[in-house]
């Protein structure tokens, strides 16, 4: 009875005193009270209402809504990139203001508190410790989704298979290509060739300047792959430089691969005049 009656008191001391609590808070937050304007602006997360509603669960106990609230704001955070450190501090000064009104509280109403400090302070920093944690956790195992799904984003735009019949495909490659692209480039079209179906792959390589012969090597291997899965490779672009490499280095390709000198040729011959072939 004791403790319902603390509870009634103290959640009624915070709401009667919630413009003075919200003056404190930013007093505390030495870091973070000139980025809160920014927070909102950024990542449309209100740092002051988001404070009273974490004190808000806290004093009322509710585990289950203070867990999801945590969540929410890890996906925000990590959403927006947002510095967890403010975030930190942040939660750390609603702490330290929570305990300077529960203080003040007890000045003026000594007889409802007393008996019941250990029990309170176990229950508030156990509910914010536990809100710190679900909300690193949910930042993190969120942040990684965001890096996968970002690094899938890379490895597809860097090597672009590009459907423009149901057989007919075109992959365009751009710029360098080490052993980390490499990898990549024959992943996605053998995964590409199984997956569209694709029997003739026109890879125009006008955009590479140059190439290892470790790369070039690991060309002639992909294209051997696809052969395999029935997939006829077209090279276009050639440039001299990349030819000349092969020329020295004995790599050739094999009769089944066609070469052209540009990507508009082949296309003038794979789809606009398929009986030259």
């Amino acid at each position: 009875m004791v403790t319902t009656i603390l509870d009634t008191e103290l959640k009624a001391y915070f709401q009667e005193n919630k413009q003075q609590f919200e003056c404190n808070l930013i007093e505390e937050a030495v870091n973070v009270k000139d980025k809160i304007n920014d927070i909102l602006r950024v990542g449309d997360i209100d740092l002051i209402n988001n404070a009273h509603r974490l004190v808000f669960y806290v004093l009322e106990g509710r585990e289950t809504e203070l867990q999801a609230f945590a969540r929410q704001e890890g996906i925000a955070w990590a959403t927006h990139s947002l510095a967890v450190s403010f975030k930190l501090e942040w939660v750390q000064a609603i702490r330290r203001t929570i305990w300077k009104f529960v203080r003040e509280f007890n000045e003026g109403t000594p007889d409802i508190l007393k008996g019941h400090f250990f029990n309170l302070e176990k229950r508030i920093n156990t509910l914010i410790d536990q809100f710190l944690n679900s909300f690193f956790i949910d930042y993190s195992s969120y942040k990684d989704q965001l890096l996968t799904a970002q690094k899938e984003l890379v490895q597809n735009l860097s090597v672009p298979v590009i459907p423009i019949t149901s057989t007919i495909s075109i992959l365009p490659l751009i710029g360098a290509v080490d052993s980390f692209r490499n990898s990549i480039l024959e992943e996605k079209v053998l995964t590409e060739v199984g997956r569209l179906r694709i029997q003739t792959l026109i890879m125009d390589l006008s955009g590479i300047a140059d190439m290892e012969s470790e790369v070039i090597d690991h060309l002639m291997k992909t294209i051997d792959g696809s052969s395999m899965m029935g997939c006829r490779t077209v090279i276009t672009g050639l440039r001299a430089d990349v030819v000349r490499k092969m020329l020295t280095l004995g790599i050739k390709f094999d009769k089944d691969t066609k070469t052209y000198g540009t990507l508009q040729q082949a296309l003038n011959i794979y789809l606009i005049n398929p009986d030259k072939q």
